[in-house]
């Protein structure tokens, strides 16, 4: 529908019942996630009890053990932020070099390179993980056999989890960052270098702040897509757990309101860094 064009009471009352119910269906489950994490009750769902704060801050009265007191739900949410920085730095990275190689660089296959690297995002995440971790295990195995050699890092843990996000985050970083370099205009450059300013000078006072943005908004994608990621991560995980498997766990064993309450803090610290780093990366543009 144009909106300049005058339309039917009945098409507007339509369009106004589509958007609440889809807001509805959105919200509503996160929503209820936020309101019972402060429910009395030893459960995660209705029917209300009263209002608590045991379930983020804890009571020993009531065996309660709270969010800020869960050393192990704390520690995996610290391992789940570490990944998702090395994935973050190492997506943004080579998104960036793979945006200048597909669009600057020209050389023969460079269209069929370009529809590879969209390979891994049509992959299904758990088909993604067992083939990382088989082709792992395969070249520790033939390291171990033919040299003696134990590589612990392509074992199961941290390093196969980053490997096995940045696989098809990267590529999300590039289409990121590709699409703002189109836009690009050349002229700039080349007014630069005919003043005298070297490439590198170039790169880094012209073309860098432009993409600035678009950076940016991949670092903030990588980074959740990261934090939140389940399929890859639970083929490759080590001992060290992240907080998507340990939820997992705990959520076959029978939930507890801290699930709720770990669930609307990282809600809540999502918003507040996507949101902020949005609007820094607003301001950059400007």
């Amino acid at each position: 529908m144009i909106p300049s064009l005058p339309s039917s009471r009945w098409i507007r009352a339509t369009n106004a019942i589509y958007l609440a119910v889809f807001l509805v269906f959105l919200f509503l489950p996160l929503l209820t996630v936020a309101v019972f994490a402060f429910n009395d009750a030893p459960y995660p769902a209705p029917p209300w009890h009263g209002f608590t704060l045991d379930w983020f801050l804890g009571n020993e009265a009531t065996g309660r053990v709270g969010l800020f007191h869960d050393e192990e739900l704390l520690g995996s949410i610290l391992t789940s932020a570490v990944v998702a920085v090395w994935v973050t730095a190492l997506s943004v990275i080579v998104g960036t070099t793979n945006a200048f190689l597909m669009e600057r660089a020209k050389f023969p296959g460079r269209q069929a390179l370009s529809m590879m690297m969209l390979v891994p995002l049509v992959i299904p995440g758990v088909i993604l993980g067992i083939s990382i971790l088989a082709f792992a295990s395969r070249l520790a195995d033939f390291a171990d056999s033919t040299f003696g050699l134990d590589i612990e890092f392509l074992r199961p843990g941290l390093p196969l989890v980053v490997a096995g996000q940045f696989s098809y985050i990267a590529a999300i970083a590039t289409l990121t960052v590709s699409a703002r370099l189109k836009r690009f205009d050349h002229t700039l450059e080349e007014a630069a270098l005919n003043l005298g300013a070297s490439r590198t000078a170039v790169l880094w006072h012209i073309t860098l702040p432009y993409l600035r943005p678009a950076m940016v908004g991949s670092a903030v994608i990588a980074f959740l897509m990261s934090f939140e990621n389940f399929n890859t991560t639970l083929m490759l995980v080590g001992a060290d757990t992240p907080l998507t498997i340990l939820m997992y766990g705990r959520m076959r064993e029978g939930a507890t309101p801290v699930l709720n309450a770990v669930s609307l803090f990282l809600m809540v610290a999502s918003a507040v860094l996507a949101l902020s780093l949005m609007r820094r990366g607003k301001q950059t543009d400007r």
